[in-house]
């Protein structure tokens, strides 16, 4: 469980998560072309990438000079595997909705 926490905690900033999405979209990217699509400084990603890898959400592979990174698959999976454990809990709570909206006399239609 403490993993999962680092990997929830990780991707709770906006610009984390931007990152992730778009290694995911794009599939492994050098440093440089995760910086040139963000507003910040090649240091500030350069933390937000630290804190990603320290969580285990992305890896890196250096080759020459450069620094490439991709999503590490496993964290991800962690994270859909304690959402669909925890489906009956989300099913419950949207039942209890149904059952209070169908006692205020259901939805509007358009």
């Amino acid at each position: 469980m403490t993993q999962l926490a680092a990997t929830f905690a990780a991707l709770s900033d906006r610009t984390r998560l931007a990152v992730v999405e778009r290694l995911m979209a794009q599939g492994e990217l050098a440093a440089g072309d995760l910086v040139a699509h963000v507003e910040m400084t090649a240091p500030a990603v350069s933390r937000h990438l630290k804190v990603l890898r320290k969580a285990g959400v992305i890896q890196q592979r250096v080759a020459g000079t450069k620094r490439y990174y991709s999503v590490q698959p496993d964290a991800l999976k962690a994270i859909s595997d304690w959402t669909i454990s925890h489906r009956a809990f989300w099913e419950a709570g949207l039942d209890r909705l149904d059952a209070l909206l169908a006692q205020d006399g259901g939805t509007e239609d358009g």
